[in-house]
């Protein structure tokens, strides 16, 4: 047994291969199942008692040795592919870089975030809608233009079947599916029939916030306001509201906030006024609570509604809306620090 363990030894050394092929039959004939060093594992059955402890140290050693010499042939093949390729395989691969989240949906979950710690919860519904949550129950009259296909699209006719055009309409289902007090924040994305440019789109987000209640009033409406855009504009932020008109809010109001770029001291952006417009907003309608069925004696409320372009493109100075639909990469990485 131990001139067998010397003759392979000797085998062994003397072997060689020109390609990785080569290698891989050198190592299954020496070291597979059924290669020779296996065959002399099996005979050591045979071996004397008292040369077992011989004969085994000097087939572990020679399965150790086989084990290197092929290992060192494989090596020497893959240093000489690499030295060809000008490629180290044994790198680690580039780290993929982390991705963000889109400007759009930070400035939203911030909104929301305000508005929960209020006590509003979050509803949304359908982007695809009908006629009676989109116009009739938000008081809008058959003629008023929003109905018309310059400015909704329409996807059927008789029944009416449209693209959401505000998410007013989330709304709607909250009040006919709930009792008050409501305190609801809807965001969502709408449409409208709109040419695309730098400052509007086909396509872009809404979010708007409902509470209805007994004694609900006007000061409330502004409280809220308030305190909404300290919150997403800092504490010296200045609020106003202007007398406006909205089919499904009376009083109604839109809502200015000093300026953040200048504050308030008039620069480009704000038209050298000091003042950004935001949102619309009011008491809830009468003829709104009744048609789903809330008692506009008992109950009132207030609605307020905005563009999340719109505070998104003030609150990060962006000048074109039409950014936040091209998916640049170049972009995006630019709010990975509002995480």
């Amino acid at each position: 047994m131990l001139n067998k363990i010397k003759a392979l030894k000797e085998e062994i050394e003397k072997s060689q291969a020109q390609t990785l092929e080569e290698v891989e039959q050198l190592r299954i004939k020496f070291l597979s199942k059924k290669g020779e060093i296996s065959n002399l594992m099996n005979d050591f059955r045979t071996v004397p008692n008292e040369l077992k402890k011989e004969v085994g140290k000097e087939l572990n050693l020679l399965k150790s040795f086989a084990q290197e010499t092929i290992s060192n042939l494989k090596n020497s093949f893959e240093a000489a592919d690499q030295g060809k390729t000008g490629i180290d395989l044994t790198l680690p691969g580039e780290a993929m870089k982390p991705g963000t989240r889109h400007p759009i949906n930070l400035v939203k979950n911030e909104i929301i975030d305000i508005f929960t710690r209020l006590g509003f919860k979050v509803s949304e519904g359908p982007e695809i809608e009908d006629d009676w949550h989109v116009f009739s129950a938000l008081n809008f009259p058959l003629e008023h233009p929003a109905r018309d296909m310059q400015d909704t699209f329409f996807i059927e006719k008789d029944p009416d079947v449209l693209l959401r055009t505000h998410t007013s309409s989330v709304q709607v289902h909250e009040m006919e599916e709930l009792t008050p007090p409501i305190r609801t924040v809807t965001p969502g994305r709408v449409f409208r029939n709109e040419a695309i440019s730098a400052r509007a789109h086909c396509i872009f987000h809404q979010i708007e916030a409902l509470y209805i209640d007994e004694n609900v009033s006007f000061a409330d409406l502004k409280q809220t306001l308030t305190y909404f855009a300290k919150e997403l504009f800092g504490e010296e932020t200045q609020i106003r509201l202007r007398p406006s008109f909205f089919p499904f809010t009376e009083p109604s109001a839109e809502m200015d906030v000093s300026c953040t770029l200048c504050s308030g001291k008039g620069c480009n952006v704000c038209k050298g006024s000091g003042w950004l417009e935001i949102l619309g907003c009011g008491m809830v309608d009468p003829n709104v609570l009744d048609s789903s069925g809330i008692d506009s004696k008992k109950y009132t409320g207030f609605a307020l509604g905005m563009g999340i372009e719109r505070i998104t493109m003030l609150k990060y100075g962006i000048k074109d809306l039409r950014l936040f639909f091209e998916n640049d990469v170049r972009f995006l990485r630019q709010f990975a620090s509002a995480l």
